[in-house]
């Protein structure tokens, strides 16, 4: 089994890219049952240079870290995913700490000293992406001011590196099945920063944040597939049967069926 790093030396627990690989098997699949696409806002993949890099995001729902998995593995195949969870929700999971997820108590002195120490450990390894869902908790994409818990200003402070803000979305368009919509906004270089306190980095990461929904929102509100670059595909089509008649239909009419709701259907006669 390939395991990466070691928790004594590096700070963050072994890595097993074996395990890895079976659950992306499983992400890949899950993600293609239960969404239309997976897509970046074109303009916003940052170049990271080899840098170590820390990305923060938004929290709009439950399926945020296998959109983590599935960005980084388009964009930057070649890391290591770390991340704090909940530690209740690992419950019976434990495989789930030997593939990056890192078991965080929120709220108690201990997680913090843990969150923090995880986070420096992967601001010294070029290896990693290190995610964190700035609110801890779910919040919708619309609530302003953004929320952002301090523990991202103290990465931040004292810190190097990259860190990134991401915001996400999960809109319905024109078919059954939702979008994942994903953007970056501009990366903060740490090594070359001013020093200034976790309030003033508070307020500067907050706006960063904000200012990447604001502008993944427009482009969600403007329905606009083309303004995106597509990194995984889902389902098409609206269900078995009346799908199998589009078929029908378009195969009479000798015409190519395509199976998204603005392609051929019955009623393009």
């Amino acid at each position: 089994m390939a395991v990466s790093g070691t928790h004594d030396q590096q700070g963050l627990p072994p890595f097993s890219r074996t395990r890895f690989g079976w659950f992306m098997t499983y992400v890949r699949w899950f993600f293609r049952r239960h969404f239309h696409a997976l897509r970046l806002l074109d303009g916003s993949h940052p170049a990271i240079d080899g840098r170590s890099l820390v990305v923060y995001t938004n929290h709009p729902g439950w399926w945020d870290p296998l959109v983590f998995l599935l960005v980084a593995e388009q964009l930057y195949p070649e890391r290591l995913n770390y991340g704090p969870i909940d530690a209740s929700a690992l419950g019976k999971y434990r495989f789930l700490e030997s593939i990056g997820f890192l078991g965080i108590e929120p709220g108690t002195w201990q997680g913090s000293k843990k969150f923090l120490r995880s986070a420096r450990a992967s601001q010294q390894r070029t290896d990693t992406i290190f995610w964190i869902t700035a609110a801890g908790t779910f919040v919708d994409p619309r609530v302003r001011p953004v929320p952002i818990r301090p523990g991202v200003a103290h990465v931040a402070a004292g810190g190097e590196g990259l860190l990134v803000p991401m915001a996400m979305e999960y809109p319905y368009w024109n078919e059954r099945l939702p979008e994942a919509l994903v953007a970056f906004g501009e990366p903060i270089d740490l090594s070359t920063a001013d020093a200034r306190s976790t309030d003033a980095w508070q307020e500067q990461l907050t706006d960063a944040l904000a200012a990447t929904q604001e502008q993944l929102a427009e482009a969600a509100m403007a329905r606009d597939a083309a303004a995106f670059r597509t990194l995984a595909v889902g389902r098409e089509g609206v269900g078995t049967v009346y799908d199998t008649l589009r078929w029908a239909s378009a195969r009479l009419r000798g015409k190519r069926f395509d199976p998204s709701h603005t392609g051929t259907t019955l009623e393009q006669r």
